[in-house]
């Protein structure tokens, strides 16, 4: 708007005819653990748990998630290869104990060979609107007034792990963020650091130093 009236229009205005409006900024909702146990627990059907579980237990983005293949769990090293995330980059994220015994489960159950969740047509992966709508029907009735979206899932990874004091670059790395900026915002969601940290008006102080000769 500003080119189109000072350049290509030659109005004779400044910069200060054009404020800026500054957008809020909104904290991502969070999950407790106990809450996120309470949420898994009302997926009925295990390839949904499994996958919802991806989220969580990786931290992956619900279009990750969904397009994981059967190839990329490496249960002997404890990783999980993520193909072509977003920005089209490769990285590796951590293979827990229990998502490798869920996981395991549900492909003992369904036996998949190429992707992970195939879709009705094993040629294609599951769709983003069929896992966001599972999310959205275990969320209706675990009775957690929270949103939950399998984002809430990634947030919740992301700031629960901070909390257990897990570095923040090594944080960055799992969730594919390509700026530590965008990784830094959960330090203003992690409860326990907050509550942990100590206020200035419990804290005495230095103590004053003696004079010499006193």
């Amino acid at each position: 708007m500003q080119f189109l009236y000072t350049v290509t229009l030659e109005m004779p205005w400044g910069k200060e005819c054009f404020p800026r409006l500054r957008r809020g900024t909104t904290l991502p909702v969070v999950l407790s653990r106990e809450e996120v146990q309470e949420f898994f627990k009302h997926i009925p059907s295990l390839k949904y748990r499994a996958a919802l579980m991806l989220c969580y237990g990786a931290g992956l983005r619900i279009s990750e998630a969904v397009a994981v293949k059967v190839a990329d769990i490496d249960s002997q090293r404890g990783l999980i290869r993520v193909e072509q995330g977003k920005g089209r980059k490769d990285r590796y994220v951590m293979l827990s104990e229990r998502l490798a015994h869920v996981l395991r489960c549900y492909w003992r159950a369904a036996r998949p060979t190429g992707w992970m969740f195939p879709s009705w047509r094993i040629v294609r992966h599951m769709s983003h609107g069929a896992l966001s709508q599972a999310c959205r029907d275990a969320a209706q009735t675990c009775g957690i007034t929270k949103r939950i979206t399998a984002h809430t899932l990634r947030h919740s990874f992301a700031t629960h792990l901070l909390e257990d004091g897990t570095d923040t670059r090594v944080i960055q790395a799992l969730l594919g963020h390509s700026r530590i900026e965008t990784t830094a915002m959960y330090t203003r969601v992690a409860a326990h650091l907050i509550a942990a940290t100590t206020s200035p008006l419990d804290t005495p102080g230095p103590k004053p130093k003696k004079k010499p000769g006193k």
